[in-house]
């Protein structure tokens, strides 16, 4: 008795197929468990470290000392030399991407008023209130000296990345 032409085709589409769910969920582990472990050591941080928090924008990134890429690429970076928590300028910088998911992304859409919060390490709190944002060019590091007032100055970058972002709160909620 002749085999019908079609189970050879069969079989080949079968493990095609079952090949492609493996790889799928294969990849999809991957991604999920580098989510996992990605929020794991962000939780770490938050515990170990400062952390500054924009209840309303969903912000919420552990800080720590230094700005270099090396703190960027996990967390925000206060700039060494400027202010402390409740005391002068304290100045935060982290990235902002439309690409990618980055701790600062949602800075573009601050408004005057919104609440800031600040844990020193010690988890005492800090509370700010947004009193203006611009935009400044890169070489404008004047943003960083002493206000000779309590504030907390937030740096990223613009959408296209040439141009940084300038977010400052106060602890005293402005009345307008």
């Amino acid at each position: 008795m002749k085999k019908d032409g079609h189970s050879k085709p069969n079989k080949v589409m079968f493990f095609l197929g079952l090949a492609a769910i493996l790889a799928g969920t294969v990849i999809l582990s991957f991604l999920v468990g580098r989510k996992l472990l990605r929020d794991y050591r962000r939780r770490q941080l938050m515990k170990e470290n400062a952390v500054i928090e924009i209840p309303e924008l969903r912000i919420k990134a552990p800080v720590l000392e230094g700005t270099g890429n090396d703190v960027l690429s996990k967390a925000a970076g206060h700039f060494p030399g400027t202010g402390a928590p409740g005391e002068g300028n304290y100045c935060i910088a982290a990235h902002s991407s439309t690409i990618y998911k980055e701790y600062f992304n949602a800075l573009r859409d601050v408004q005057n008023g919104m609440e800031v919060r600040l844990y020193d390490v010690s988890k005492n709190l800090y509370t700010y209130y947004v009193t203006d944002s611009f935009i400044v060019e890169p070489d404008e590091t004047w943003i960083l000296d002493d206000a000779e007032d309590v504030r907390v100055t937030l740096v990223t970058c613009t959408d296209d990345g040439t141009q940084r972002r300038i977010v400052i709160a106060k602890p005293e909620k402005e009345n307008g």
